[in-house]
């Protein structure tokens, strides 16, 4: 996470912040639910059958994250962990931006005191550098600029759409603090240590293409086409056994922020388990009767 943009002005104040911009974003419509970005929610939250849409709402000030956006978007990651029915989240932003990065006027003074709390009661933090860890997976998609915490963001989640001119930027030694929200811990392990050190050390822009060179966008499309890109990935995993998707999910991520051998430990239970569900014997019926599996999560 990065301080990137004040809150002084309508228009932010961060590096790729300028009037024109604001008009941009005005009349953009690059998301589903831009005709609720007048909404007071920090954070559009819309169950779309078994996917929970996330939606970053501060497009006046580029999506810049303060306190209140920060907790709930905790709160919707909360809801999409604990949720049953819900099998994965798509997190997106309304706007020409995804995000500036922090609210450097509200957060500052709080990241100083080291008083930030961002996740309340119901929540779990969407960057999960507290020790915790999100059961369901993410796709995202991001737009224009996306910077420090948003990158973070990408690096805690499964999936990245980006769209076509999309700018990502790690700049927090640019700030004089480091990035806190897990560019430190994932970016080496995702993109390498060079190729991370490249881009963490010294806050330079880099593009989509690059993204992708670097593991860290998967899937590039035409600007106004990542939210329903994402959507429709969102929606091929949904339709996979649930508790299936979650096994796999848990195992890979405990691989990724530990030993091989603990991951590899927990395979024969898992598979046993998952072997003995109702979802087992549905995937199993749906191969041999050449159907669709409607499976249930039990």
């Amino acid at each position: 996470m990065s301080d990137m943009t004040p809150a002084t002005t309508p228009v932010p104040n961060s590096d790729a912040a300028t009037a024109a911009d604001a008009t941009d974003a005005a009349a953009s419509d690059t998301t589903a639910a831009a005709a609720d970005a007048a909404t007071d929610a920090r954070v559009l939250v819309e169950r779309r059958g078994h996917l929970l849409l996330i939606g970053l709402n501060r497009p006046e000030k580029r999506n810049a994250a303060d306190a209140r956006m920060l907790s709930e978007l905790s709160s919707a990651y909360g809801l999409l962990d604990r949720e049953p029915e819900l099998r994965v989240g798509v997190v997106y932003a309304v706007g020409e931006h995804f995000t500036a990065g922090l609210d450097l006027a509200d957060i500052g003074p709080r990241v100083q005191a080291g008083t930030l709390e961002i996740v309340p009661p119901d929540g779990l933090h969407p960057w999960q550098v507290d020790g915790t860890q999100l059961s369901k997976p993410v796709v995202l998609a991001v737009q224009g600029i996306c910077f420090t915490l948003g990158i973070e963001l990408a690096l805690a989640s499964e999936i990245v759409v980006a769209a076509e001119g999309t700018r990502f930027a790690q700049l927090e030694v640019s700030r004089g603090i480091l990035p806190f929200g897990g560019a430190t811990t994932r970016f080496a392990k995702t993109a390498g240590w060079s190729n991370a050190m490249r881009w963490v050390l010294t806050g330079d822009e880099f593009d989509a293409q690059e993204a992708r060179r670097l593991g860290l966008v998967q899937d590039i499309v035409p600007h106004g086409q990542q939210l329903e890109h994402a959507i429709a990935l969102a929606e091929r995993i949904a339709a996979q056994a649930p508790l299936a998707v979650q096994a796999a999910l848990q195992n890979a991520k405990l691989a990724h922020r530990g030993p091989d051998a603990e991951a590899e430990a927990q395979l024969p239970a898992l598979l046993a388990r998952l072997s003995a569900s109702e979802d087992a014997r549905i995937g199993m019926e749906a191969f041999l009767t050449r159907t669709t599996p409607q499976f249930e999560g039990r």
